[in-house]
């Protein structure tokens, strides 16, 4: 089976560049395989544009760029998303990424009487955030609960992903930074597990 990893940090030796090539080699020592897509070494433009709106109102084909994005994702069994959190979210990289990626025909689909048609239901997510705040910070005010509305539910659930890993490694960890990359490569290794 195949993994997409998307990356969105500016710094390729930053902490989670490493955490995403430690989940990388989780899944290649189960014996799968898995592409990188480094949103910020690749250049992906992150703004939404007029050639996505006219996309949006399926009055044009993809951009190339988000063609490419979407063969990505065709081509493999699960996608995970390794970030840092900025101002309690995605950075924009990545979330212009979902917004121009995940589109309207593709990722899910409303026929004339308004129901949604959830396109992506056979793709598995994993979600590995890295943040400095702690814990007892992060639950005091609610960030795991606005993860899951606002990711897991609002964009994900809305296409039929299923978010099977929702990770959040912080300095405040015990065993920093080293840890995380242990469990970044133990994530990796049970991507592809059978589950109950």
């Amino acid at each position: 089976m195949h993994a997409l990893v998307v990356v969105a940090h500016p710094n390729p030796a930053s902490l989670t560049h490493a955490i995403a090539a430690h989940f990388v080699a989780g899944i290649e020592a189960s014996g799968h395989t898995a592409e990188t897509a480094d949103l910020a070494s690749e250049g992906f433009d992150p703004r939404f544009n007029q050639a996505d709106l006219a996309l949006f109102h399926q009055q044009a084909s993809p951009p190339s760029d988000v063609a490419t994005e979407h063969a990505r994702l065709e081509r493999a069994d699960a996608l995970a998303l390794v970030y840092p959190i900025y101002w309690w979210s995605f950075p924009a990289l990545l979330k212009g990424w979902i917004d121009r990626v995940f589109t309207n025909g593709w990722a899910y689909d409303q026929d004339d009487g308004g129901k949604l048609h959830k396109k992506l239901q056979r793709l598995q997510v994993h979600l590995i955030a890295n943040g400095g705040a702690d814990q007892r910070t992060m639950a005091r005010h609610g960030y795991f609960g606005a993860m899951k509305t606002q990711i897991d539910h609002g964009i994900f659930d809305y296409c039929g992903a299923r978010v099977l890993t929702s990770e959040l490694l912080l300095a405040s960890d015990a065993g920093f930074p080293q840890a995380h990359l242990d469990t970044a490569h133990a994530l990796g290794q049970r991507v592809f597990a059978p589950r109950p």
